[in-house]
C-alpha cells in the first residue's frame, strides 16, 4: 500500500472504528482511575482517624529518649507524645500571629519557652500552650511543671519577632530571642500539672504530611490511568503505520518455487540432454561401444 498523510489515514473507516473502541476502553480507564482515587480518599481517612485516635491515647515516653538539644528533628517524631518536666519562662512568651484554629484565624498560638534540665546543662524548649481569642493571655504556671504533649518540628524562619509577637516558630530566631541551646522541634501540649490557669483552647494533634490518602489506591488509580493513555497512544501508532502503508503479507510479490516443467530436470540442472557426450573427443558417447568391422584375413 502507498503512503498517504496523517489525516487521510486517520478518516479511514478501519481507524475510526478503532478510535472508538480505544476511546471507549480509554473512559473505562480512567473511570476504574477515579474510582481507585475515591477509595484511596475514603481509606486514608479511615486511617487518619485511627491514627489520630491512637495518638491521643499513647502512652507518653521522656522528651530525652525522643530528642536532644541541637539535634535534627527527624519526621517519625510528629506527633509522638513527650512527657517533659521544666520551668516555664513566662517573660519570653510569644504570640503566634496568622494560625486558623477551629475554622478562626484572628486569634494567636502561646508560646512559652520551658527551661529544661539536661545532661549538659540547661536547653529551652518552645512549648505550644493553647490558642487564644486575644492577645491578652494570662500568666503561665509558676515553678516546676510536668507537661505532656506532642512533638512538632520546627518551621522555617519568618520575619523577625516584634513587640511579643511572630509568624513562625522558628528554632534559629527562637535562639536570639531566648538564648539556647533550643530544642529543633517544639511541644503542642495534651496535658499540664500545674493546669494552666490561662484557661487556652487545646489544639489538635500534629498530623504527618501525606496521611490523607492511601497509598495503595492511589498506585492504583494512576496505573489505569496510564492504561488509558497507552490505548490513545495505540491509536496514533496504528494510524501513522497505516500512513505509511502496510508492510506486504507473507507471500505477497515472492517468486514461484521451482517444480516440474520449468525446464530443468532434477538430475541435471544445466538442461543437456541424455545423449550428449562427456566432451573428452573420443568420439564415444555415454552408452555402448560400437561395433569393431574389421575382418582379419588369413594368408598372404
Amino acid at each position: 500500500m502507498a503512503e498517504t498523510s496523517l489525516w487521510r489515514a486517520a478518516v479511514r473507516p478501519r481507524m475510526l472504528g478503532l478510535l472508538v473502541l480505544l476511546l471507549a476502553a480509554a473512559a473505562v480507564c480512567g473511570r476504574l482511575g477515579a474510582w481507585q482515587l475515591e477509595r484511596a480518599e475514603v481509606r486514608g481517612a479511615a486511617a487518619a482517624q485511627r491514627e489520630a485516635a491512637r495518638v491521643v491515647t499513647a502512652d507518653p515516653e521522656p522528651l530525652a529518649d525522643l530528642l536532644a538539644p541541637g539535634q535534627t528533628f527527624v519526621g517519625d517524631l510528629v506527633a509522638r507524645k513527650a512527657l517533659v518536666t521544666g520551668t516555664y519562662d513566662d517573660d519570653g512568651t510569644l504570640l503566634v500571629t496568622g494560625r486558623e484554629h477551629a475554622g478562626r484565624t484572628d486569634g494567636y498560638l502561646v508560646l512559652t519557652p520551658l527551661h529544661v534540665a539536661t545532661p549538659d546543662g540547661t536547653a529551652v524548649l518552645p512549648v505550644v500552650r493553647g490558642w487564644s481569642p486575644t492577645p491578652d493571655v494570662a500568666p503561665a504556671p509558676a515553678g516546676e511543671v510536668e507537661v505532656v504533649g506532642w512533638l512538632q518540628a520546627g518551621e522555617e524562619a519568618g520575619t523577625t519577632p516584634v513587640d511579643g509577637r511572630t509568624d513562625a516558630i522558628s528554632a534559629p530566631q527562637l535562639l536570639t530571642v531566648w538564648g539556647g541551646p533550643v530544642y529543633t522541634g517544639y511541644l503542642v501540649v495534651q496535658t499540664g500539672d500545674p493546669v494552666d490557669p490561662a484557661g487556652l483552647e487545646p489544639l489538635d494533634p500534629p498530623t504527618r504530611a501525606g496521611s490523607g490518602l492511601n497509598v495503595q489506591n492511589l498506585a492504583y488509580a494512576a496505573q489505569w490511568w496510564i492504561f488509558g493513555l497507552f490505548a490513545v497512544g495505540l491509536w496514533w501508532r496504528l494510524v501513522r503505520d497505516e500512513a505509511a502503508g502496510r508492510p506486504p503479507l507473507p507471500g505477497d510479490g515472492d517468486a514461484p518455487p521451482a517444480g516440474p516443467g520449468d525446464g530443468t530436470s532434477a538430475d541435471d540442472s544445466t538442461g543437456r540432454g541424455d545423449g550428449v557426450g562427456d566432451g573428452t573427443g573420443d568420439g564415444t558417447s555415454g552408452g555402448a561401444a560400437a561395433p569393431d568391422d574389421r575382418r582379419v584375413t588369413s594368408g598372404a
